[in-house]
């Protein structure tokens, strides 16, 4: 019989029976015992030391929503506990599957103000699939099998063990680990109801204006193939949500591009004019239906979805299909007849005219010689052939690097979609590049979000990652800036920032930096960044003027759009969908 192991040793052993090779983490007093463990296996487990705990959890959201396995995550009690709960309800909203382990005081202290002690269960029930507290060391192998079922099965999402010090310094027998395939009353893989197949089927089948509104449960499901397969049978045309771009090349005949606040126009009209929607894997958020009684007014609506909660949650729909993406796509896509729609995809073409005369080409090609956001992006895209994985942080960058950045494969767009966390980009960039070593990751931030989670180029530093960062600097808070200018009056309340030197700042991590302040230097300093075998920082100056366009008003219908500060969308006169 082995001899008897640690309780710190069981957690270890059970992440790598459940094939865990890199953990982010910050140690502290009620998680030392794990740390030790983890000494004396680096070569199973390689963890990334961190500079602040939000960094932790951040970083293994990049680096799962690139591998698409759990990002796991260890740190110590009270304050080191707490510090992840942004992270938390990030990934809880965007369904990003994560393990959090947190040190805690032992079972004899607990509920009695302990040093460090928080009630990390009750904090984080809310935001997480399952929040367990481990108590004995005998509940180790139970526990992390549960958990890692749970973050990735149906809906995938965050769950947390509350780790006692005392369950780590416990000593137990090791038995052979099993992994967890069944949890009663918990059904993540849903049967796909063939009455709800065949009812969707007949609504595309009749349908003379489809339009499919595909999010991020394509990604999640590994559906790219399905999705693209299924549009083209039936000649139908695509947007993104903006977690789900990247799931069809950018340059697909089929992908009208992203809808939403900040979406092309073509797609948000497309939705208003269309009368039939196929939503899959999306949940209909306020950033992409605008004025829910008014969303898609023409429409009857098809969701696809595996979390069941989602259906008639925010938009209520003529049909549903409780189901896994790729599953449904793989049984709904033999039903559908072969159609063809040349005229609705034409009729996209004046928006597409719009939009390009009045916002992109203006974006793209600016006459008055100042750098534009979108111009940075699609020079930075184009440079890396469009191959890059994208990560942002939050506002006017985040928006921008959206429109402009195009894509040629799947999962190559990181960003915080429905809570919107500033700090989110610089963490989750280097996850995402320990992820994916042999790609390239092209990180777009402003002055403000980058400053929230600086500290993480100490990251960079220590582990050499070759992150190239790109900061849109205009010295604002530009998005709420932007806000102010519209919908306050110019009022700039606190949006505006004293900014300390980051090429001086960057250059202290041992990184590669340059201000870009003239369009004519743009293309170089991109071209020299790129090439550069290493992290590399362009600060580019950006006016602090630029709005982000087009834009839809929070609570606004669809086709109510600002193309810029004295322009709007008009619809088109007599136009007779009724006839395509």
């Amino acid at each position: 019989m082995e001899q008897k192991i640690l309780g710190a040793e069981a957690l270890i052993r059970s992440l790598i029976a459940e094939g865990v090779d890199t953990t982010f983490g910050y140690p502290g007093g009620a998680i030392i015992p794990v740390f030790d463990v983890l000494y004396d296996h680096k070569k199973e487990i390689r963890n990334i030391l961190v500079r602040h705990e939000q960094g932790a959890i951040h970083a293994a959201q990049g680096f799962a929503r690139v591998t698409g396995k759990p990002g796991v995550v260890i740190v110590t009690s009270g304050p080191g506990a707490t510090n992840v709960i942004t992270g938390l309800g990030d990934a809880n909203m965007d369904s990003t599957p994560l393990v959090v382990i947190t040190g805690q005081v032992g079972s004899a202290a607990l509920g009695s103000d302990a040093f460090q002690e928080t009630d990390v269960i009750g904090i984080t029930q809310p935001l997480t699939k399952w929040s367990y507290q481990i108590r004995s060391a005998e509940d180790i192998e139970w526990a992390v099998a549960r958990a890692f079922y749970i973050a990735m099965s149906g809906r995938p999402g965050p769950v947390v063990l509350d780790f006692a010090k005392n369950a780590q310094n416990e000593k137990i027998e090791w038995k052979d680990y099993k992994k967890c395939n069944y949890i009663r009353s918990y059904e993540p893989f849903p049967i796909i109801n063939k009455d709800e197949l065949c009812e969707a089927a007949d609504l595309i089948n009749d349908s003379k204006r489809p339009f499919i509104l595909a999010g991020n449960g394509v990604t999640i499901s590994c559906a790219e193939k399905e999705l693209i397969e299924f549009a083209e049978k039936a000649d139908i045309p695509m947007c993104n949500t903006l977690l789900g771009l990247s799931s069809v090349p950018s340059d697909h005949r089929l992908n009208v591009g992203m809808i939403g606040m900040h979406g092309n126009v073509a797609c948000n009209i497309a939705t208003m004019n269309c009368d039939l929607i196929i939503a899959i894997g999306m949940r209909f958020s306020d950033r992409v239906t605008g004025h829910p009684a008014k969303f898609a007014p023409q429409a009857k609506i098809i969701h696809i979805d595996i979390d069941r909660s989602e259906f008639n949650k925010n938009i209520l729909v003529d049909a549903s299909i409780h189901g896994d993406a790729k599953e449904v796509l793989q049984q709904l896509t033999p039903l559908i007849a072969p159609a063809s729609h040349e005229e609705w995809l034409s009729s996209f073409d004046d928006d597409w005219k719009i939009e390009n005369e009045t916002v992109i080409s203006q974006e793209l090609n600016p006459q008055d010689g100042q750098i534009k956001m979108g111009q940075v992006v699609r020079k930075v895209s184009e440079a890396s052939g469009n191959k890059a994985i994208l990560v942002t942080d939050v506002g006017q960058n985040q928006m921008q690097a959206a429109r402009y950045f195009k894509f040629t494969q799947p999962r190559s767009i990181i960003t915080s979609g429905g809570l919107g966390t500033m700090g989110f980009g610089l963490p989750a960039a280097i996850g995402a590049q320990i992820a994916a070593p042999d790609r390239t990751v092209c990180f777009f931030t402003g002055d403000g979000g980058l400053q929230m989670t600086v500290e993480e180029l100490g990251m960079i530093l220590q582990y050499n990652l070759p992150v190239k960062i790109i900061l849109l600097n205009n010295n604002f808070l530009g998005m709420v800036r932007q806000w102010q200018e519209l919908f306050y009056h110019e009022r700039y309340s606190e949006t505006e920032m004293v900014n300390p030197d980051f090429v001086t700042l960057f250059k202290a991590y041992g990184i590669h930096a340059e201000d870009v302040e003239d369009i004519n230097t743009l293309d170089d300093a991109i071209d020299r960044m790129l090439k550069h075998n290493g992290a590399y920082l362009l600060n580019v100056n950006i006016a602090p003027e630029e709005l982000v366009y087009p834009m839809i008003p929070a609570g606004s219908v669809l086709d109510n759009i600002l193309l810029s500060r004295t322009e709007k969308y008009t619809k088109k006169p007599n136009t007779d969908y009724d006839n395509l």
